[in-house]
């Protein structure tokens, strides 16, 4: 495997826990399928959703995720190149109806931060009881680190984005599409992860000449709280205030979704968001990406394992742990419902 991203034990456990979570999802979307916006009137959640199949190796139930390799894998792709799935996306949108749509969805969770450091110092348990609750501490080689709120990425974790960025940068020159479309996680480590994989390509800094990019413009990242990772109890999981964000990031080019608050308005000491509950979330991410962006095919979403699982939960796609740095593309069929379907 990559030196660099690796699987866990934990990464493990986590991706399959909680399974009486997606019966409870099944029910609360099949009932929000019928809410409508007070004021338009509008279905708030047109869109259906289903993986398809055959593009990527990680959809397939025989690819065993402990021995997947990513990076040497190239990305999972199992048509026999990329010039093959663009040209493949293509016939999908250009032959289906009219209230169909296909996008490839690349899924890329953060790079290390300070409290995956955490928790592999001090084992998940521990984690959970007692140090996800804290901001951070002094190692016994008198190290200190700090995780919460809104950590940084470790050093291993920006060298684990730069291997994305150079992953990426050799599947371009073999065909893979670049997207024209990036979405990110308000958390720093989400954003940082972003900037280090795509920088370059299709990000740069204002003062920098864009044309050099492989891109050939820049493009303007979309933070969304809907992408953050399980909201509450866990420290790591508050965010930093939009102007601080904006200070990080704003050169790069990032911007906020409408309404984006300046505190961390959902964060709360004493409440962990469920499984479902994120998976609503994430459908409503899905739901903001089909009907605002019909053009935009192929999509960047950076965020957390959490919010990956959630999307997976959302979609219907087998389940499959990610690595810090780790990426998951899944192609996406959209279908509109219509109206009358729904009163």
């Amino acid at each position: 495997m990559s030196d660099l991203i690796k699987i866990t034990q934990c990464d493990v456990e986590d991706a399959h826990a909680n399974t009486d979570q997606e019966v409870i999802y099944r029910k609360l979307i099949s009932e929000a399928r019928y809410q409508r916006d007070p004021e338009t009137g509008n279905t708030l959640r047109p869109w259906k959703f289903e993986v398809v199949q055959g593009f990527f190796k990680q959809s397939d139930e025989s690819t065993d995720e402990l021995s997947f390799d990513l990076i040497r894998d190239n990305f999972g792709l199992a048509l026999g190149s990329w010039s093959a799935l663009k040209l493949k996306l293509h016939e999908l949108n250009l032959n289906g109806s009219p209230n169909e749509s296909y996008k490839l969805l690349i899924c890329a969770r953060h790079g290390q931060g300070y409290h995956n450091e955490a928790v592999s110092i001090f084992g998940i348990e521990e984690w959970n009881n007692h140090w996800s609750h804290c901001t951070g501490t002094t190692l016994p080689d008198g190290r200190e680190i700090v995780w919460g709120p809104d950590p940084m990425l470790t050093p291993l974790g920006e060298r684990q984005a730069d291997e994305l960025n150079k992953a990426w940068r050799k599947q371009i020159e073999h065909g893979a599409p670049i997207p024209t479309k990036y979405f990110s996680s308000p958390f720093t480590r989400s954003c940082m992860t972003l900037v280090r994989t795509w920088r370059g390509i299709s990000i740069c800094e204002e003062n920098e000449d864009q044309s050099k990019l492989l891109s050939s413009k820049r493009h303007f990242p979309i933070v969304m709280e809907n992408l953050r990772e399980t909201i509450g109890s866990h420290l790591c999981d508050k965010r930093s205030p939009k102007k601080i964000i904006a200070q990080r990031f704003s050169r790069f080019g990032f911007t906020f979704e409408k309404g984006f608050q300046e505190e961390d308005i959902y964060y709360r000491d004493d409440w962990r968001e469920s499984l479902s509950e994120q998976s609503l979330r994430a459908d409503a991410f899905l739901q903001d990406v089909f009907e605002n962006y019909p053009d935009d095919i192929y999509i960047s979403s950076t965020s957390h394992a959490g919010e990956i699982r959630a999307i997976i939960t959302a979609l219907g796609h087998r389940k499959f742990a990610i690595p810090t740095a780790g990426t998951l593309p899944i192609v996406v069929k959209g279908t509109r419902i219509q109206e009358d379907l729904v009163l």
